[in-house]
């Protein structure tokens, strides 16, 4: 993989998740899968923007488009909103995860699972491409 691209993975041992990450300019393209049947179940765009309460702190906003009969879009948004205002920085997030009949524990397992996925982003955004705040600008 080149400077501008990482993977991470979750490691609990149950539902556990992957992630690519991809820096394209100073924007960020992550895609999210896991299962017995990745794809692409939703796309989520995410802008930072000023906080509506604090216009000092950073916020994002998404848009999502989930496929029909996919229940990735809130999964989707969350991670993007959080790189988003984490980073300052436009972020395009794909999720497609699958386990067949799983059950509500799972699903919260999932659930967690994504915001360690999240951690560990944000942990290797920082170590790749220091930042005070945002991706690093290219000259």
């Amino acid at each position: 993989m080149s400077d501008n691209t990482f993977m991470v993975e979750t490691s609990t041992g149950a539902y556990d998740i992957h992630a690519e990450v991809r820096r394209i300019g100073t924007d960020l393209l992550v895609a999210i899968w896991g299962g017995e049947m990745p794809h692409i179940g939703a796309v989520a765009v995410a802008q930072p923007r000023p906080s509506l309460r604090d216009p000092n702190v950073v916020s994002a906003t998404a848009s999502v488009i989930c496929l029909p009969a996919h229940k990735e879009d809130e999964l989707a948004k969350t991670v993007a909103e959080t790189l988003s205002a984490a980073l300052n920085s436009p972020v395009v997030v794909t999720a497609g995860i699958h386990w067949d009949n799983i059950s509500q524990a799972g699903i919260e397992r999932v659930i967690a699972n994504s915001k360690t996925l999240v951690d560990l982003i944000l942990e290797e955004t920082a170590s790749r491409w220091p930042r005070s705040g945002e991706i690093q600008k290219s000259h």
